[in-house]
């Protein structure tokens, strides 16, 4: 580990060492790996730093790098806000006459290129010379791409994992000379993209930039692209010649500052680079693992967290539609690659509370906090009250895009955010977060929502409310009664107020908000469970469960209670009754989350089972329609997103431990023929780090570390248990069969089966 940078990308000795010297927890077995490289961008082998980020594939003869970074963005607006309020657009639902709503808040949207994420350029080598590619392998333990030649050349490369640079080596080379090339994407011209099934948008020509520069030299290539209003973005390749016929190089992308990296002679003598980047990846890959006895969940998982830990740093911004790995296909990104608030950023970071990631979950709530004060201002703008709401489809500074604003204007947009925001104080119990972040976001989120419904008859209701993406853009997608979308997020904010406020020592302030959560009317629910709103069932199979949010992901409902076990239950007969044909990738990811919570286990799997069957590329990408011709859905397209993976990876952890209200529960939906199962470090709401194992198709041992101290209220997977690290009679049982005891700052406390 002591070698210098370059010689250990370019020695393929060492890197077969580094690849043999596996963390149990991510063994080759979940590498991605092909005896060739993918022809289609969303096929190509992903990597990233959470800011730059690269897909590695074959077009052509050429073996090309997609480059990206995820603050390259075209931030015009198309949008006019102040032709916009809600007060007039309910005033438009109820003269029937939606026109002219959608003509100012949806049409621009799709009518105009920007505001949009922007791709960067691509490299190409010409590989013709090579022979087939014989081996192509990601390696998830270190983010490193190998790629083996017929000839016997290795082509690697990998994004530093702290830097903002990507490295590339050729070893072995026999006889050519194989040099990068740039690929400029086509901003200055009307040739239209290609639209490859992926819900591309516009050519990326339509935005009109000034033709680029390129100046090349004998070991490198500088690109200056200028965009929109004096912005520009550069990229900057170098490379350079070794001894033992080797090709070593880098590459960076600046945004509006120039594209500076160190000469790689300098970087040669740089002992502390690929250390430091093994070390950033070994560190993460230890915050948790599991073992699944199902070896496509198992490896599909470990993907979703790798993917994780590409898109999602400190310092980069929050995950959008598809991060830093835009399409690489001369179009505009599918719906822009923004990011949507209605669904897709919120489950992008589900699995990082449970899977213990809690640093790449504070990318979400960082970007959330920059763009407050914009948010602020909308919120007075559009809404006409004080207090915070976010736009639901929004770019990378704040402002809102529009298109279908029923979501993407929403009324409860911050109410989804902020349990973000709750989630990671109550995972990690970080008494300066509450302070500085939770308590203020939740609070301002709280105020806006009580200042935006209003009391009749003593009930408090929403002017207009909505539930995503039912009757889509049509004026019948207002309801005047609540939705049980906009209903459950309201007695969540209010409630998560409350508890906030009394945890800040705001006694006075949190009865005030449970007295406003008393205001709010029950769940509209009947035979066939939670309706989308009143008098409107849900009538056809549907890819959005927001009438479903009070179950998961809010978990207002809880399964062992006997009136939520009815509504739980006859909500789940309908959504089957209804089929999955109107459903998209994300929907079986949710519904594994959903299952879960009714302790329906092989349901849920089946679910995850079909997600990583059908609805993902090779490389794992999920790609919303069922790729296998249809068998599932009536979607068969294939535009990337992030969410129906990482919602997918909260789906396993569902499966293996549960935070529910006050309580914590492990194994709770594991199916009966998973023999052998475990999970090491889990994390639960109130920092609590969970172990356990089964064995032998029996729980076997459950074990809790609590990071900051407090009451542990445990629902053990068995009945009789030996205590063990601490005294046996300071764990208590209740009437309800949960255990509780209180825990000190890092203690630890065991249950081992007494197999009863």
């Amino acid at each position: 580990m002591k070698a210098p940078l370059i010689k250990k990308i370019v020695c393929l000795s060492l890197l077969l060492c580094l690849l043999q010297d596996a963390w149990a927890q991510n063994e080759t077995k979940h590498n991605l790996a092909f005896d060739k490289l993918a022809n289609k961008w969303d096929e190509a082998m992903p990597l990233g730093n959470g800011m730059l980020g690269a897909l590695v594939w074959q077009k052509g003869e050429k073996l090309r790098l997609s480059l990206d970074r995820a603050d390259l963005w075209d931030e015009r607006k198309a949008l006019d806000m102040s032709k916009l309020n809600f007060k007039w657009v309910k005033e438009q639902v109820l003269k029937k006459d939606y026109r002219p709503v959608q003509k100012i808040g949806d049409e621009p949207y799709d009518n105009v290129p920007y505001p949009t994420k922007l791709p960067a350029a691509a490299v190409e080598f010409n590989i013709s010379t090579l022979g087939k590619v014989v081996s192509n392998v990601l390696s998830i333990k270190d983010a490193l791409n190998t790629v083996k030649f017929e000839n016997g050349t290795v082509f690697n490369c990998y994004i530093h994992a702290t830097k903002q640079e990507g490295y590339f080596s050729f070893e072995n080379l026999k006889s050519a000379t194989i040099l990068p090339q740039l690929i400029v994407h086509n901003y200055n011209t009307s040739v239209d993209g290609n639209n490859d099934n992926s819900h591309a948008g516009q050519g990326l020509g339509k935005l009109g930039y000034a033709k680029g520069t390129v100046k090349q030299t004998a070991n490198s290539i500088a690109y200056h692209q200028p965009t929109a209003d004096g912005h520009y973005f550069e990229v900057l390749i170098k490379w350079q010649r070794f001894p033992g016929n080797k090709i070593v190089g880098s590459w960076t992308i600046s945004n509006n500052k120039p594209a500076i990296m160190a000469n790689l002679s300098t970087q040669v003598k740089e002992p502390t680079g690929w250390d430091t980047h093994l070390a950033w990846w070994k560190n993460y890959w230890k915050q948790s693992s599991v073992s699944l006895p199902d070896t496509l969940l198992e490896k599909q998982y470990y993907l979703e967290l790798y993917k994780l830990g590409c898109v999602s740093r400190k310092g980069a911004p929050a995950i959008t539609l598809q991060a830093i790995w835009t399409a690489d296909n001369g179009s505009l990104p599918p719906w822009k690659g923004d990011f949507h608030n209605d669904l897709n950023t919120q489950l992008s970071y589900w699995p990082a509370y449970t899977g213990n990631r809690l640093a790449e979950a504070a990318t979400f709530t960082d970007w959330l906090w920059k763009i407050r004060d914009k948010n602020l201002a909308y919120t007075k703008q559009y809404f006409g009250v004080e207090g915070l709401n976010v736009p639901g489809v929004v770019t990378l500074n704040g402002d809102p895009m529009g298109g279908w604003i029923q979501y993407s204007l929403s009324p409860t947009v911050s109410a989804w955010a902020s349990q973000h925001f709750y989630w990671q104080w109550k995972y990690s119990m970080d008494k300066a977060f509450l302070k500085t972040r939770a308590y203020p976001y939740i609070h301002d989120a709280a105020t806006y929502l009580e200042n935006i419904t209003y009391l009749e008859n003593g009930v408090r209701k929403l002017p207009l409310s909505s539930s995503p993406e039912y009757n889509d853009n049509s004026i019948n997608a207002w309801f005047l009664n609540w939705s049980n979308f906009d209903l459950g997020l309201s007695k969540f904010l209010f409630k998560a107020a409350a508890e906030v406020s009394q945890a800040n020592g705001q006694t006075a302030e949190s009865q005030h908000w449970l007295s406003v959560l008393k205001q709010l009317p029950d769940f509209e629910v009947n035979e066939t469970g939670f309706t989308i709103a009143p008098g409107q069932n849900l009538n056809s199979s549907h890819r959005h469960f927001s009438q479903y949010m009070a179950i998961y992901p809010l978990a207002l409902l809880d399964v062992n209670r006997e009136e939520d076990k009815l509504r739980i239950g006859n909500s789940l007969k309908r959504i089957e009754e209804k089929g999955t044909r109107g459903w998209c990738g994300y929907s079986f990811s949710w519904m594994a989350s959903l299952y879960a919570r009714a302790y329906e286990a092989d349901k849920a799997v089946k679910q995850l089972q079909i997600f990583a069957s059908n609805f993902c590329s090779p490389n794992s990408f999920h790609l919303n329609g069922d790729q296998k011709g249809g068998q599932y859905s009536g979607f068969t397209y294939r535009p990337f997103t992030l969410e129906g993976n990482f919602a997918f990876a909260q789906g396993v952890n569902e499966l293996l431990l549960q935070s529910r209200e006050g309580y914590i529960e492990v194994f709770p939906a594991v199916p009966r023929d998973w023999k052998n199962a475990s999970f090491e470090n889990l994390r639960a709401e109130g920092a609590f780090l969970v172990s356990a194992q089964k064995q032998n198709g029996v729980p076997a041992r459950v074990s809790v570390r609590a990071e900051q101290g407090g009451l542990l209220t445990i629902k053990l997977p068995f009945k009789t248990h030996v205590v063990k690290n601490i005294e046996a009679k300071r764990v208590k049982f209740g009437q309800d069969g949960l255990a509780r005891v209180s825990l000190n700052k890092g203690e630890r406390v065991t249950f081992e089966n007494g197999y009863e």
